[in-house]
């Protein structure tokens, strides 16, 4: 999965999504080369939408977020989750993924959470709220002493800052807001889009 990630780069962070608009969602960003899918588990029907996305995505890798509990984890996984995404470091549901042979990038901030996060087997760790304490300049000055760890930037990742983060050193990127706009999905904007998550593509290639 570490090697996914790195070849792909983006994971699409899906919250408050609709069901309704699951699928043409996840086929708007799928044309626009989006591999890795995330549903957050604060979204209402985020089961039944990561449960759809399995059946008519099997060229996704379709994972769960904001997975806080071992509850959480145990649910994700029962409708079929590929992967785990937490906001918070618990080694417990950390574990859990782990036991099943399931990727899990869980959240950490400082140097001593990520250096945890990593100790406790996480796949990569997800720097979040990355842009609260500088963003990509952040990440470089971390990976100094800490290189080894494989590190995803989340929270303020837009398309005018993503390829500033992979030079930085992060083996991936969660984007939200910026990459869906919801709007656009409930007046039924599809091909919009598709369009915002082709230009974070295209950024990334440059």
């Amino acid at each position: 999965m570490l090697e996914t990630l790195k070849r792909h780069k983006i994971v699409a962070i899906v919250r408050g999504l609709p069901l309704k608009h699951a699928f043409q969602t996840a086929q708007a960003l799928e044309a626009a080369g989006i591999h890795l899918l995330e549903v957050t588990l604060n979204t209402p029907d985020a089961l039944k939408i990561l449960s759809s996305w399995r059946e008519n995505f099997p060229g996704m890798h379709i994972g769960a977020g904001t997975v806080v509990t071992l509850e959480d984890a145990k649910l994700a996984l029962e409708a079929g989750a590929q992967f785990l995404v937490t906001p918070n470091l618990d080694e417990a549901v950390v574990e859990h993924a782990r036991a099943h042979s399931i990727p899990i990038f869980p959240g950490a901030l400082t140097p001593s959470e990520i250096v945890r996060a990593h100790f406790a087997g996480a796949t990569a760790v997800k720097v979040f709220p990355v842009s609260a304490l500088g963003g990509p300049q952040y990440i470089a000055e971390v990976r100094a002493p800490l290189a080894h760890i494989p590190l995803i930037a989340v929270g303020g990742v837009n398309v005018g800052n993503a390829r500033a983060y992979l030079d930085a050193g992060c083996v991936g990127l969660g984007v939200g807001s910026s990459l869906l706009d919801l709007e656009k999905v409930r007046a039924g904007d599809f091909d919009g889009v598709r369009q915002d998550a082709e230009n974070l593509v295209k950024a990334l290639e440059e």
